[in-house]
């Protein structure tokens, strides 16, 4: 892409090579007008024209526009003028300069020039300007001409080196207000054929300074993919096309939250960006296409010219190379990924699923619904983890109070800690039970009974051993788990069934689940790097039980909807509550592994983990190849 920015008057540019500039002041006599002159040249650092034009003799036509320009069409983010000498010719005296630009992002222009003083008065002295006074060889007949061309944006890449996003040839899809005869057909069309949402279709026709003629775009296609949807779409009136490029992603909803979107700069954008960027430019403005924007765009290459009237380059002045983009490289598995997409695909709530290579700590997959809604619940989301946390507290019961699977437990309808009743789902009541039974039905009363023995210490110790409160970079901005200290024995007793002040994400939740399969906690990551943090290695005595402990739930327990014929898989339910209605409503979780994938299925506001959240897990396990 490239754009033009026109100048007026003419640059001759000394591009700023190794080394400083010496700067020399040459008087040669008393009474030069060197006051003026620092005066003209500081009011041309700040392009005050008006300031400017209070040291020069007359009112010269063309000076505010010259000036204006200079600093507006070369984007000039900074300017410094320095005297280097000054003499006197007879009836006039003479001062030159070195300008210093910084040229918007790209890189500095330095010239030398001159400035002609006449005497206005007996001992008054005024520059008589003209456009040299801007640059020696500017003319009226001659303006810059500045070139910015932008390179073809990076792709982003997977595991493997499989293409997940790349540039190619596209067509937008767009509405012609004045044209269309039926809003409602276009709404539906849309939808059909784009999976277009009506009311975005509506709010891109309200938009201020939509008018009858305009092309509003509503969609883009890959060129392969318009060709089997133009034949219903064309006849439709008021639809129309423009050929175009753009960003190419292997399904409309691939990784959308994550990858995000690129799209026209907006002013909010552009004042985070800065130079070289301008209006018209297409940049991230979401997701890691705007976090990763400098690298994947690079810098454009830039080339300063003067040309006459006609547009004809007379001179070039500068050439700024920029960089190259670089592709961005994520741990995402485009198999994995698609097979979480597959799996959301249907869910009417909002819901989110990661997905991690327990090895590595690397995130194969981040799924989040509804498409149309910004927010990345996947990895930005803050929830309270119910009973996928009592992976979490089982831990630290077998390596610090030497529970056992068999070890028995109490598991009544309810039990009183601290005051607060705590209840198990449903009322149900199992007795005396083995302790792998308590996990696999997930009884409530059993974990608060056996949490009360518990220190403060001691369960936020396990909670730590799983990265709760961990700060780690994910390569994306994410949010991690919370484990506040309880304040007392209801509190910790909360806490231990993942309700009370406990919060997590789901990329957190896949990152526990990875902790069991994995043998110890890593940071989760998307960008492929070094890793972030070590390693936080569990015992593997402690890890054979729950994972033994976590199949018996897909087997046996609350988990049997997770169940895939053929596949060994290990998991854990969650129930968990929120909000203030009475009963609470709860979110619906899932987390578990099969192999060395791990992952944790959310649905927000979606009820019981083992009837909404593992089923969707199911969906996702007979997708993924196994390995």
């Amino acid at each position: 892409m490239s754009r033009k920015l026109l100048v007026v008057g003419v640059i001759a540019v000394l591009l700023a090579g190794g080394g400083g500039i010496a700067y020399v002041t040459r008087d040669r006599e008393p009474g030069l007008a060197t006051a003026e002159v620092e005066r003209y040249l500081a009011a041309w650092e700040r392009f005050d024209a008006v300031a400017m034009s209070a040291e020069v003799d007359g009112a010269p036509p063309g000076l505010a526009e010259a000036v204006a320009g200079m600093r507006d069409d070369l984007n000039v983010i900074s300017a410094t003028f320095r005297r280097l000498t000054a003499e006197r010719l007879g009836d006039e005296q003479m001062a030159t300069f070195r300008a210093d630009l910084e040229i918007g992002g790209l890189g500095r222009l330095t010239y030398d020039g001159r400035l002609r003083l006449v005497q206005a008065g007996d001992e008054e002295w005024r520059i008589a300007w003209d456009h040299a006074a801007l640059h020696p060889d500017l003319r009226p007949d001659r303006r810059f001409q500045f070139d910015i061309t932008w390179s073809t944006r990076a792709p982003i890449v997977g595991v493997g080196g499989s293409t997940l996003v790349s540039t190619a040839d596209t067509v937008t899809v767009g509405l012609q207000p004045g044209r269309i005869a039926d809003v409602a057909q276009v709404q539906a069309i849309l939808t059909q054929q784009l999976g277009t949402d009506p009311a975005s279709v509506s709010a891109a026709l309200a938009a201020p300074g939509v008018g009858a003629d305009n092309f509003v775009p509503v969609g883009q296609l890959p060129r392969d993919r318009f060709a089997a949807v133009r034949p219903v779409l064309e006849p439709v009136p008021g639809i129309f096309f423009r050929q175009d490029s753009g960003r190419v992603l292997p399904s409309d909803d691939f990784a959308v939250h994550l990858i995000g979107r690129v799209g026209e700069v907006t002013a909010e954008r552009l004042a985070e960006l800065g130079a070289p960027y301008v209006q018209g430019d297409q940049v991230g403005l979401s997701g890691l296409e705007a976090a990763s924007e400098r690298q994947l765009a690079g810098t454009p290459s830039g080339v300063a010219r003067i040309v006459d009237g006609n547009g004809v380059p007379a001179a070039v002045l500068a050439e700024f190379p920029g960089t190259a983009p670089e592709a961005l490289v994520l741990t995402i598995d485009r198999r994995v990924q698609e097979a979480a997409e597959q799996a959301l695909s249907g869910v009417d709530r909002a819901a989110a699923i990661v997905a991690i290579d327990a090895p590595t700590g690397e995130v194969r997959a981040v799924a989040a619904r509804p498409l149309d809604e910004a927010f990345n619940r996947a990895v930005h989301g803050r929830y309270p983890p119910g009973s996928s946390f009592k992976v979490v507290t089982t831990e630290g019961l077998v390596h610090d109070g030497g529970v056992r699977p068999e070890t028995t437990v109490p598991c009544e309808a309810t039990a009183t800690i601290g005051g607060r009743p705590f209840k198990n789902f449903e009322d149900e009541a199992f007795g005396a039970i083995p302790f792998r039974e308590a996990f696999a039905h997930s009884c409530n009363t059993a974990f608060v009974t056996l949490a009360d023995a518990m220190s403060n210490g001691d369960l936020m110790a396990a909670a730590e051993r799983f990265g709760f409160g961990v700060s780690y970079d994910a390569g994306i901005d994410a949010q991690g788990g919370e484990f506040p200290e309880p304040g007392d024995a209801a509190d910790r007793a909360a806490s231990a069934i993942g309700q009370g002040r406990v919060l997590a994400s789901p990329l957190h939740m896949a990152s526990v689940a990875a902790a069991v399969a994995g043998g110890g906690w890593l940071p989760p990551r998307v960008v492929a790097a070094e890793p972030s943090g070590s390693r936080v290695a569990l015992d593997p005595s402690t890890v054979a039980i729950l994972a033994d402990l976590m199949r018996e739930v897909v087997r046996n327990g609350t988990g049997t909807g997770a169940d895939v014929p053929g596949q060994v898989v290990a998991g854990k339910t969650g129930t968990a509550e929120f909000g203030t209605a009475d009963p609470p409503e709860t979110h619906a979780w899932f987390i578990g592994f099969r192999g060395t994938l791990a992952f944790a299925v959310l649905v927000e506001g979606g009820g019981v983990g083992g009837r909404v959240a593992a089923p969707i897990a199911a969906r996702f396990l007979t997708a993924v190849p196994v390995a």
